[in-house]
Parts: structure tokens; sequence; C-alpha cells
């Protein structure tokens, strides 16, 4: 596509846009009486103006059934994760059985790492990218000392190559070749949550396996914003969360992939719970733990069924939108966002601003740009004039354009108000 920096042609983006409505089914926080511009999707997603509604349905419930709720409210509480499965798994390409909606990210996280990471005297290493985010740095280092290894010897993490931002593809196979005979488990984020760079989530995993490795992926930038097909690049297990491009609330429940090979692997070791017991067997309170069929018997506990609700409404509006049409629009949002920042740049001398985020196709919706000693001022001087975009220490702001209710216009807006810095 052709862009240029005018009002008009981003309005008519905008026209042509035939996901422009879902825009009006959140609320954009506002700043002097008009719509913010709000380019942290990949940090907060906003509310879904159903989510009020979804949650009042549940506490009516609440107070006029009670406990009875679990069966006879118009949504049964015991069923509620059921509900979210199918789109959940639409999202991230898999199997509905092999997802299951629980706890938060690092929970599960946690609890996957019981299950699949198995070191062994020979076999033990971690290798994950340097500079994950702290959740991921902090899961790994602590489960390998769970198993009693050093992390400085066990974990294995892999930097860019001097003066790069983001790693290599072939860097990661070389690194996993070098220590092939000692490697238990390759553990990388879907998108680098700094530097907005999107992994070869299949590539990854099939070194991995080559190499007798398993491969797992914290998907907490990555689910509803880039094209993911966990089953068919036979992933072995993910997690996510759902309050940043899900839209599901702050620190709202999270989600699990565990590929169907696993299914109905009893000999692996979990830590179990009882909603995770068979659904059929569950209320005679017997001894013995007979997991659910799938990633499903990997829940713990009963469902936060108000959490629930929200991530309800958003994952319906996700799957009358089409993923796949989502990131179509996201792939547009985001090159004609690094037009209008090169347009920028080059209008005003002021700005010294470097992308750190891979090109396309190596990103999702987030350009991360990289600043000066002015960067903070820069970032405050984006927030005093209405765009609520991210700082991340030590001088990098991330920018990222979601395609359910952000727009051309706000895009060429941002435009502008970087000229007058």
């Amino acid at each position: 596509m052709h862009f240029e920096n005018s009002l008009s042609f981003a309005q008519s983006c905008d026209n042509k846009d035939n996901l422009i409505k879902f825009r009006e089914l959140f609320y954009i926080p506002q700043h002097n009486g008009k719509s913010s511009i709000y380019f942290t999707g990949n940090s907060l997603g906003l509310q879904p103006k159903a989510a009020s509604e979804a949650l009042n349905q549940e506490l009516e419930d609440w107070k006029n059934l009670g406990v009875e709720g679990h069966f006879q409210g118009k949504n049964p509480w015991f069923s509620y994760h059921h509900f979210l499965t199918e789109n959940s798994a639409k999202i991230v390409g898999a199997k509905s059985h092999e997802v299951v909606v629980m706890n938060q990210l690092t929970t599960n996280l946690h609890l996957l790492f019981i299950s699949f990471y198995r070191p062994t005297a020979l076999k033990y290493k971690i290798i994950m990218e340097t500079g994950a985010f702290p959740s991921d740095m902090y899961v790994v280092e602590s489960q390998v000392k769970l198993h009693g290894f050093d992390p400085k010897e066990a974990i294995i993490e892999i930097k860019p190559r001097e003066n790069e931002y983001h790693l290599r593809q072939e860097d990661i196979d070389i690194i996993l070749e070098l220590h092939r005979d000692s490697v238990a488990l390759v553990f990388f984020s879907g998108v680098q949550y700094y530097t907005g760079q999107v992994f070869d989530i299949k590539k990854i995993t099939e070194k991995a396996h080559s190499i007798g490795a398993l491969a797992g992926f914290d998907l907490a930038h990555a689910a509803g914003n880039i094209e993911l097909k966990l089953n068919e690049w036979h992933v072995d297990f993910a997690a996510w969360c759902s309050y940043k491009y899900l839209n599901s609330g702050p620190g709202s429940v999270g989600g699990v992939y565990i590929n169907e090979k696993f299914a109905n692997d009893n000999t692996l070791p979990r830590l179990a719970g009882w909603w995770g017991h068979n659904e059929k067997e569950r209320f005679k309170m017997l001894k013995g733990f007979q997991p659910e069929f799938g990633a499903a018997g990997w829940q713990l506990s009963n469902a936060p069924v108000f959490s629930m609700a929200i991530h309800k409404v958003s994952l319906e509006i996700f799957a009358t939108a089409g993923i796949n049409n989502l990131v179509r629009k996201a792939k547009e949002l985001n090159a004609y966002l690094e037009f209008i920042i090169k347009d920028s740049i080059q209008s005003n001398p002021k700005l010294s601003l470097n992308i750190i985020t891979p090109s396309a196709p190596e990103r999702g919706c987030q350009i991360s740009l990289l600043t000066d000693d002015n960067g903070k001022k820069l970032f405050d001087h984006l927030t005093l004039n209405g765009v609520i975009a991210d700082w991340r220490n030590p001088n990098v702001i991330r920018i990222a354009p979601v395609p359910l209710y952000n727009t051309f216009e706000d895009i060429y807006e941002f435009g502008t108000i970087l000229k007058l810095f």
C-alpha cells in the first residue's frame, strides 16, 4: 500500500475498514473532552462495553440463587470454563481439548514446568532469550533451583549480536545445537515484550525437538496479537494472560495450551486440584486423582466466574471479528505506524528515535522506539497531548495500535504530535 501522511488518507483507510465498527464496543479513555490515542493494548486492553452487563448477570445469579448458581444460573458456574474453551482455541490455533482457561499466567507457568521440565543429571538446561519478562526469568530460576541445579549453569540465555536489538533464528539454532546433549527445555516468549520481536515458534519448536528437548512458550504478548498455530507447529505447552490484547481486565484469568499428545498421559507429574479431576466423578469426593482428558486435567480450583464473565465477552468479540481478520488489520496499522514515525523523524530534527522492532513479518502490533536522553521528555509530551503509550526503562517507548479499537486516524494524529515535540 502507498501511504500518505495526511488526515484525509488516514480517514479513507478507516472508511474502508470492515473492522472499524468494533471500536464502538469499547470504552476509550478521554483526554480534554475527546478520545485519547490509546496505544497500550499490549499492556492493558480496553474495557468492552458489555463487560458490566456480563458481570452483573453473574452477580444477579449469585444474589438470587446463591450456591444454586453453580447449576441453575444462566451460565452455570460448574461448567463456566467450557464457555471459553472453543474461542480460546481458535485464537491460539489449537484443538479444544488442548486449551483450558484457568488461574493466571505465572501460576500456570509454574504448573506447566512441574510437568514438562523434567531434568536429568545429563539433560537439565533451559534455553531462553536474554531480557525475557521478569516473571519468566523468575519462574525459570526458581524451577531450576527446585530441582537442585545452579541457575548459572542450567540457564542459557541467548542475546542479540553486538549492536543488534533482536535475535536471529540462526543464532538460536546454533546455541541449541551447541548444547544439544544437555538441553531439557527450550522456553521463549511468543513476542518479546521489550523489543516487540515475534519469534518463529514453529522453527524454535522444530529445533528443540530435533535435539530431544521440549518447547514451551509464554504467549502473553502473542495471544490475540499474532497468528498462532500451536497444534500444527507441535508446540508442547504454552500459557498466556487475558488482560493485554484479550481485553479482559487487570489481572484477569489466564489460559493454557497442552499438546494433545499429553492429553491422556497420566504418567506426567502434576500438581493436582479438584477441578482437574474427572468432571463426572468430581463431586463424589473420592481419594485418588483422576485427571480430566486434555488440558482441563491441569486445573486446580473452581472457576473465577467474575473475571471469566468479562473474558467470555472479549472472546466472543474476537470470534465475531475473526482472528485472521484482526491479524491482517494489525499488520496494516503497524506498517502505517512505521511510515508515520519515519516521516515524523525526517520532519523534526529534534526527534532522536530508533525503531528496534524487526520489520514485518517478525512483529505484531507493537513498535518499540529507542530514545536518547530526551526520551522521558518526549514521553511526557505524548502524554500531555492525549497519547497513552508505555515507557520502559531505561529508554524505550512502546507503541501498540491494536485492530479492535485503534484507527489509522489515531496513528496520523500521533505523528502530528510527534512533529510538535
